[in-house]
């Protein structure tokens, strides 16, 4: 088995054999999408779209790019954008230095920068298939005191904090326009889980009822709150106008 091979399962404990995969979250997804979607331009590129439960609620957009490092996740993206003739399915190896022949307006990477070591290295790499000008919207697991066996098993090197997701941006020559914390309930029963050694992996009825319940409520405390912690936190970063991508190799 080479290294790609499973890389899905091992990043997210769920497998590509099935297309449910796992516990489904529409809400959850939405809530997502409605955070990351205006920030995107024509054409996108999703960086670990898995089995592409979040990248099919992108529609109308000329051109939009799906892949993963895992070929069992990319024959499954395959078949469920096989219909769709703006998208473009892929496997794409960002850590061995990926890269598209035709930049995208926009790149978004959810939960995918935690895997990497060099995260600021990764990030000057991303840049190179985002258009000068353009944006690359990161969703990423917060804050280190809901570090857990979860985390540990999925081999996330870290969480982050608006701060330190600005820290790295700014290391790989990018602007930042806006990082913060979201989904603050979240947070605070994950942090709940971790005291209790019990962050493990999700179960299907617990995801049922947060994705029924508490999502709703979530939404609207991040519109009438300044939420000070969440469970994630959404970056926005710029690729400036004079940008030089590295050569290829």
């Amino acid at each position: 088995m080479s290294q790609e091979e499973g890389a899905f399962a091992r990043a997210t404990g769920r497998t590509a054999e099935s297309e449910d995969g796992g516990p489904d979250k529409p809400r959850y997804r939405r809530y997502q999408y409605d955070l990351i979607a205006p920030h995107c331009g024509g054409s996108v590129l999703e960086v670990g779209a898995g089995l592409g439960e979040f990248a099919a609620q992108f529609t109308g957009k000329e051109r939009l790019v799906v892949s993963d490092v895992d070929p069992d996740a990319v024959e499954v993206l395959k078949t469920r954008f096989a219909g769709r003739h703006e998208v473009e399915t892929v496997q794409f190896d960002l850590g061995a230095g990926a890269c598209l022949e035709r930049p995208v307006d926009s790149a978004v990477a959810i939960n995918v920068l935690e895997h990497f070591e060099d995260d600021a290295g990764i990030l000057t790499l991303l840049a190179r298939s985002v258009r000068p000008g353009g944006t690359i919207v990161l969703w990423v697991p917060a804050y280190q005191a809901l570090y857990g066996d979860f985390d540990r098993r999925v081999g996330h090197f870290r969480r982050y904090t608006p701060a330190t997701l600005r820290d790295a941006a700014v290391r790989a020559g990018l602007r930042v326009e806006s990082a913060r914390p979201v989904n603050l309930l979240g947070g605070l029963a994950w942090w709940a889980a971790v005291r209790l050694g019990r962050a493990g992996t999700p179960k299907a009825g617990a995801v049922g009822v947060y994705d029924r319940f508490i999502v709703p409520t979530t939404r609207v405390l991040d519109r009438i709150l300044p939420i000070p912690f969440g469970q994630s936190v959404v970056g926005v970063i710029r690729v400036p106008h004079d940008h030089r991508p590295a050569d290829r190799d």
